[in-house]
């Protein structure tokens, strides 16, 4: 829990950010046909018994900020469908200023992903503050027919990087149901409970909330449903109160897991919100909150609406994190829910540190496993496509239309071949998917082991290379490929690469064991039998003299690679008819 304090440290602290971040006023230059911005001075009547902005306040602000973004895209009334996770790094405090700008990332069919920044204003100091980052996936709704939506085009390079990651992580959404299950069945939740003085342990049962609330015309929207933001509200209330029985003091709110509405509510309805703390670890506890629907007292069956849970703290005087008291679940359900609140507290982590840190805080070899799998692969091609997405690339050098570009980017150094090829993008995708073939046409890969396959999209390659520079030693990689087929009309083929450690592949004496942080390629269709193919590399510091050399044109090795690699795809394109008819 040692990061978890860092960042309640920061709490304390509030270093001020740079105002021309997060100046929401200035007017100036471009700026997004879909952003919406709201800003609210925070009253008494928002705050809760510390004088903070209540985070069910929050999100009923931010949800309405999200929901005119997402109607202002649509042209159309909308829903919301999910809210992901969020961490909140500053409370606010009454009298500040809460600034919320919220535009959309991408639109598919009929949904969108809208993303929402948080920031607070000190107007006495001048001070902002970073509050929270959120991603709202809204679903355009009209009663008489089915809504189709316009594409949105993005401009910025953030705009062309959201655009790209956003079908990322709607795949990532969609499997998240199956991820947990998955977790929960293959993996043993180990617990010491047996050991545990129960004599101090809080029983769960103490800690249970039951409420009711009646959905009156000012918490709907012009439909008649209710606000996403006001369920949200009233989740959060019930939360607070259960997690307040276990450690009889005023608990901080620091992270909602994502928030999936299974379905509306609407005026008239009687809300049922049930909460209890599932888990309590050293400093943090887990509060599990359910919601369900019904319309008339006489009902029976009642409509499950959505299910969410909450971390808390609990924070001294100088804001740091107090041991909390441990819980004695009920036998059955309730030790049920407390190991599963454990896997999810390793799903947490592999979320946060894997998927929300810049791809310069990443460690270059991220230890895979089973549980981990979907968020490594999401960064893996998330981490490319932002790569693909940048602006600043420049043209190096250029050898019978065989292109060379370089991006001297923060500690990195990446560069990025391209060439056009008389193969279909499909039969590129297929042929440069499988790393095993890959010795056939690049002399840096001399032999390749495929170690798991992961799934249909994902798979582990051990990578025997020659040696470079002056060490004897062959390089040896633990690679992940994780591959995707275009979510819409433009979007590329991507095969991502990216190194990890596997117990099973272990660095040995003979080999020098190499890394890569982001690489891969992209192949999009350019007309009929006619693809660009781009590989993408950001250097590591082994690899830079080799990259440094070729860029400066002291050396055609990239040049040579790679038309070895047009002539591979040339020779072979012919091999996979089968194959291409699942693509």
């Amino acid at each position: 829990m040692q990061g978890l304090a860092s960042v309640f440290s920061n709490r304390a602290s509030k270093k001020s950010a740079p105002r021309s971040e997060n100046n929401m006023g200035d007017g100036e230059g471009y700026r997004n046909p879909t952003e919406v911005q709201m800003s609210q001075l925070v009253l008494p009547c928002h705050t809760n018994q510390r004088g903070e902005l209540s985070v069910g306040q929050l999100l009923k602000w931010i949800d309405a900020t999200a929901c005119l973004s997402a109607e202002r895209h649509a042209g159309c009334p909308c829903v919301t469908a999910s809210m992901d996770d969020i961490y909140f790094e500053h409370t606010i405090s009454v009298g500040h200023v809460v600034n919320i700008r919220a535009k959309v990332n991408r639109a598919f069919n009929s949904s969108m992903e809208v993303g929402i920044q948080v920031a607070s204003e000190d107007l006495c100091s001048e001070k902002q503050w970073n509050v929270c980052k959120a991603l709202a996936t809204f679903v355009a709704h009209r009663e008489l027919s089915k809504v189709k939506l316009k594409p949105t085009t993005p401009r910025t390079e953030e705009e062309k990087m959201e655009h790209s990651v956003a079908a990322e992580r709607r795949r990532m959404r969609l499997v998240y149901a199956d991820t947990i299950k998955d977790l929960l069945a293959h993996y043993v939740i180990h617990d010491d409970l047996e050991s545990k003085d129960y004599s101090r342990m809080v029983p769960a049962e103490k800690t249970r909330v039951e409420s009711v609330e009646l959905v009156l015309p000012p918490h709907a929207n012009h439909q008649g449903n209710t606000f996403g933001g006001q369920i949200m509200a009233w989740m959060e209330n019930v939360a607070t109160i259960a997690a307040s029985r276990l450690c009889h003091a005023h608990p901080t709110l620091k992270a909602i897991e994502m928030f999936h509405f299974r379905g509306p509510s609407q005026v008239g309805d009687r809300l049922v919100l049930k909460a209890i703390v599932n888990n309590a670890f050293k400093h943090s506890m887990e509060v599990g909150v359910c919601v369900e629907a019904y319309r008339q007292e006489a009902e029976t069956h009642r409509r499950h609406i959505n299910s969410a849970f909450m971390t808390f703290v609990v924070l001294d005087a100088d804001d740091q994190p107090q041991i909390l008291p441990w819980i004695r679940p009920q036998p059955g359900d309730g030790e049920r829910r407390y190991r599963e609140a454990s896997a999810r507290k390793k799903i947490r982590l592999d979320r946060k540190y894997i998927v929300s840190c810049k791809q310069a805080e990443m460690p270059l070899s991220v230890p895979w496993d089973p549980s981990n799998q979907v968020y490594l692969s999401y960064n893996n091609v998330s981490s490319l496509k932002m790569l693909v997405a940048k602006d600043n690339w420049v043209l190096s050098s250029e050898i019978n239309q065989f292109r060379v570009y370089t991006l001297e980017d923060d500690k990195f150094l990446s560069f990025h071949m391209e060439m056009l090829v008389q193969v279909d993008a499909a039969q590129a995708f297929l042929l440069l998917s499988d790393l095993r073939r890959r010795a056939e046409w690049d002399k840096h890969y001399r032999s390749v082991e495929l170690v798991q396959q992961v799934d249909e999209d994902d798979a582990i390659y051990h990578v025997i290379s020659p040696p470079i520079g002056d060490d004897p030693k062959p390089q040896d990689f633990v690679i992940l490929a994780s591959r995707r087929k275009p979510c819409d009309n433009g979007d590329p083929y991507v095969i991502a690469l990216r190194s990890v450690t596997l117990p099973t592949h272990r660095e040995m004496p003979e080999y020098r064991r190499g890394e890569t942080l982001c690489s891969g390629f992209c192949f999009w269709r350019e007309g009929d039998q006619l693809t660009k193919v781009s590989y993408y590399n950001q250097a590591t510091p082994g690899f830079l003299n080799y990259v440094t050399t070729n860029v400066t044109g002291l050396s055609s090795e990239f040049y040579t690679t790679f038309k070895a690699c047009e002539q591979f795809l040339l020779d072979n394109r012919n091999d996979l008819a089968p194959s291409l008819q699942a693509l």
